[in-house]
């Protein structure tokens, strides 16, 4: 993404020589020598900085900077002065400027504060956005925007919603964007991974059981249908969910009502249903393992949510939303060169955004400088790459060889190594079970739970080893 900078300039010399020294950091550069000039150009266009001299061809380039700020006020302004004087400081800070240049000024200074005045501008923007949509989403792109469209389409009314995407990019987050902008927003919002719920307690999970209706129902449980009631149910990794569990599921969607396992009383709900799935229910549908009565059902109005390498544009807003949350969880504030920005645009992240996420945070602690640049991000990709025990000797000598690839920064060795040794052990026991976590957990010889969350640590996506006939 190119940067935009206003260049307010009447010494042509002078003028040349930040031009190119801006277009060099890969920003685009409208120049003019007046006042005259600088409103003609910022009436017909949008900058991300504006550097402008004092003295100016038709008069004082500070005199009029409060009107500037009052109708551009997201503009960093960068004042540039060869009247070296007291009075001229205290002016330029007075009017808010972002950095105040006496001439003659240093040129790698002064780019360099350019481009940090152009990202803060992008990290206000960013912040402006969260804040003033409401939406827990970031994006611009095409792909986005239609996604902004559908959502706003049910803001207003009760219809079922069914989210389609891959792991990682975000369903969740547009079933609360619906709820938290929707009329149910003073209700809850209750969420269940099906996925996640072992299937013999899922009926009960859902909704809910009497007492000594199984070994182990000690007392009576709330399920999540009545726990959501006034509010919205999402209904994560639906495609999950085992048939038995389906067909209660389809009877409390028709009836608007459900009975608590073990119990004999049928209860009134009222919830908005949003459901979401990662798989291809179409030939699920057709294999028998999902109802096609439920399908059509959930499938009331569909969105999809695009992978992020259909949305490369919004790597960089993700990347510098992630570092500020990094920040936020006391990690160090980091920033992104354009270089780093362009490599990441790059990758496929097959995680999505889950996966970007977790390698920013990832960066923002391994990264030893202010600001993250190429060299770093190329480092970190690389050492994402697993050993493979099997090809190269004995397990002692691939951890060996692992180790004696690039210096490991202090305080990560531990957690480096296991995370690294850790995914072909998973990978293999998702390619063994075909993708099943359950039975993969059961090979593995851990719980289904810790297994789903490693998977979401190490960014496998257990999808890409499900066996399709």
């Amino acid at each position: 993404m190119t940067r935009r900078a206003l260049l307010v300039e009447d010494d042509a010399s002078i003028a040349t020589v930040i031009t190119a020294a801006l277009e060099a950091e890969a920003f685009s550069v409208d120049r003019c020598d007046s006042v005259a000039g600088r409103d003609r150009l910022l009436a017909h266009g949008e900058y991300d900085v504006m550097l402008t001299d004092v003295v100016l061809t038709d008069g004082d380039g500070i005199a009029t900077l409060g009107e500037v700020h009052r109708a551009y006020p997201g503009m960093p302004v960068i004042i540039l002065s060869a009247q070296n004087t007291l009075d001229t400081a205290v002016r330029a800070t007075d009017t808010g400027a972002f950095e105040y240049f006496p001439k003659p000024f240093d040129l790698e200074e002064l780019v360099r504060a350019a481009c940090q005045a152009a990202a803060s501008r992008e990290s206000a923007e960013a912040d402006r956005d969260e804040v003033g949509e409401g939406l827990p989403l970031i994006g611009r792109s095409q792909a986005m925007q239609d996604v902004y469209r559908m959502i706003t389409r049910v803001l207003r009314n009760d219809l079922t919603v069914l989210i389609l995407g891959e792991s990682g990019t975000g369903k969740e987050l547009v079933a609360e964007a619906i709820h938290q902008l929707g009329a149910r927003k003073a209700g809850p919002f209750v969420a269940v991974n099906s996925a996640a719920i072992p299937r013999e307690l899922i009926e009960s999970e859902l909704f809910g059981h009497e007492k000594g209706a199984f070994t182990g129902a000690v007392n009576r449980a709330i399920g999540k249908f009545e726990q959501a009631h006034g509010g919205t149910l999402f209904l994560d990794e639906i495609g999950d969910m085992p048939p038995e569990a389906q067909t209660r599921l389809l009877r409390a969607l028709q009836s608007g009502r459900i009975r608590r396992v073990g119990g004999r009383e049928e209860i009134s709900i009222d919830v908005r249903i949003i459901a979401a799935t990662n798989r291809d229910l179409a030939p699920m549908i057709a294999a028998g393992t999902f109802r096609e009565d439920l399908y059509y059902r959930l499938n009331v109005v569909p969105i999809r949510l695009p992978p992020l390498r259909e949305r490369a544009g919004d790597i960089e807003p993700l990347t510098r939303h992630f570092l500020r949350r990094a920040a936020d969880e006391g990690l160090p504030l980091r920033g992104l060169s354009r270089q780093a920005a362009v490599l990441l645009e790059e990758q496929p992240w097959r995680g999505n955004v889950r996966e970007l996420r977790n390698f920013v945070f990832r960066a923002a602690l391994l990264t030893r400088e202010e600001e993250i640049d190429a060299a770093t991000v190329r480092q970190l990709l690389s050492d994402r790459s697993a050993p493979d025990p099997s090809g190269g000797g004995d397990f002692a000598g691939a951890l060996a060889a692992w180790l004696g690839r690039a210096p490991v920064p202090p305080g990560t060795l531990y957690h480096g190594a296991l995370a690294a040794f850790e995914r072909p052990l998973f990978e293999h026991a998702l390619r063994e079970t075909g993708g099943n976590q359950l039975r993969a957990a059961q090979l593995l010889g851990i719980n289904r739970n810790t297994l789903r969350k490693r998977l979401d640590d190490l960014e496998i996506d257990p999808e890409g080893f499900s066996r399709r006939g």
